[in-house]
Order: structure tokens, then C-alpha cells, then sequence
């Protein structure tokens, strides 16, 4: 909606101020590149803020936006799934760097998407039935075997060992690890300290009573 707002206000502010230069300067015309930095500077000013503001606040505008929006989400529509756009988006993808930034912004719907699924019963059978499939294991089991996963493997080690995340979290468990152990040593040291003065408190009793 918001992208509609912004390319229908510049349009009505162009035609606004054509028809003001045309009868107040009498023929004077003024070129593209002038135009367009007239309307920027005057959208930058607070008469052009408030303008606008008051333009989104009128329901009549709104109105005009909700009803562009949904001839514009048609037109997008028809537009993808005809076979230029089908041709624009196989091109488009074959970018890795494309593919990526629509792999970033697309991660927290894809993985909200994914934990909905598991938790329907019937997504989750059929996915322990596609992974009972014979072939299936087949096709895991070969590719667990090969030679370039293996060598894939160890690349995601080698990378994850060298890691300064992993390396401060290991070092985290070390030093939590050393504390419990020497906690454990000093209350098996104290322990044992209590049994000898136990013992040298009842040798003493005993001593004492074998002498009267």
C-alpha cells in the first residue's frame, strides 16, 4: 500500500505544479531533472510532511489505496505466474548472490513455516513414510558413503572447530568442568578431615574410660 502512496502523491504533485508553472509563467517549461528535485526539496520541508500526512488521513484516500491495492496484487500476480515471469524468476535464481538475499529474507517465515508443519499429525506421517521408503535409504545410505560427502563432513568440522563461537564454548564447559572437580576434591577433603576428628574424639573417650 505504501508503495502505491509513494508513486501516486510524486505523480499528483507533477501534474499539480505543471499546471501552475504553465499559467504563472506563461510557456516557461522546465525540465525532467528540475522537476523531480522541485518535488524532492518540497516533500523534504514540513508543509510537504504535513500534506502528505493529512493526504493518508483522509478516507477517502484510503479507501482509493485499499481498492489499487488489490488490482496491483492481481496485476503481480498474473504477471509471476505467466511464462515471462516464470522465465525472470528461473533467470533470477541461477544468481547465487540473488538467491541468497531471498534465502536471508525469506528464513524466519520459512523456518515459522516448517515448526507449524511438524506439528500437524498428518505432515508428519507422511514424512516418516517418505523416509521408510526402501529407495529413500537407498539413495541416504550411498550418499552418506561417498567420497564427497565425507569430504564435506570434514570441511564443516575443520570450519566448525575453528570457529571462535565453538572455541569460547568449549572453553566455557573446561573451565565449568574444573570448577566442579575441584568443589568435589575440597568437599572430599573436608569429609575426610570430619571422620579423623570423629574418630580421634571416640579413641579418646575410649582411652578415657579404660583408665577408670
Amino acid at each position: 500500500m505504501l508503495k502505491i502512496f509513494r508513486i501516486l502523491v510524486p505523480s499528483m504533485l507533477i501534474m499539480m505544479l505543471a499546471g501552475c508553472g504553465s499559467g504563472e509563467a506563461g510557456g516557461n517549461n522546465l525540465d525532467y531533472e528540475q522537476t523531480k528535485k522541485m518535488i524532492v526539496d518540497i516533500l523534504k520541508t514540513d508543509d510537504g510532511k504535513k500534506a502528505i500526512q493529512e493526504l493518508m488521513e483522509d478516507d477517502k484516500m484510503k479507501q482509493k489505496l485499499v481498492m489499487d491495492q488489490t488490482v496491483v496484487s492481481e496485476t503481480i500476480e498474473r504477471t509471476l505466474t505467466s511464462d515471462k515471469g516464470t522465465e525472470f524468476w528461473k533467470k533470477s535464481f541461477e544468481d547465487p548472490k540473488f538467491a541468497e538475499s531471498i534465502a536471508k529474507s525469506m528464513k524466519k517465515e520459512n523456518e515459522k513455516l516448517l515448526k507449524d508443519l511438524m506439528k500437524d499429525p498428518e505432515y508428519r506421517g507422511m514424512m516418516i513414510e517418505v523416509l521408510k521408503d526402501p529407495e529413500l535409504e537407498k539413495e541416504v545410505t550411498n550418499v552418506l558413503k561417498s567420497k564427497e560427502y565425507r569430504e564435506h563432513l570434514q570441511t564443516v568440522v575443520t570450519e566448525t572447530f575453528e570457529s571462535p563461537l565453538f572455541k569460547a564454548k568449549i572453553q566455557e564447559i573446561l573451565l565449568k568442568a574444573a570448577s566442579e572437580v575441584k568443589s568435589g576434591e575440597k568437599g572430599g577433603e573436608s569429609g575426610e578431615q570430619s571422620d579423623k576428628e570423629q574418630g580421634g574424639d571416640q579413641g579418646g573417650g575410649q582411652s578415657g574410660q579404660g583408665g577408670s
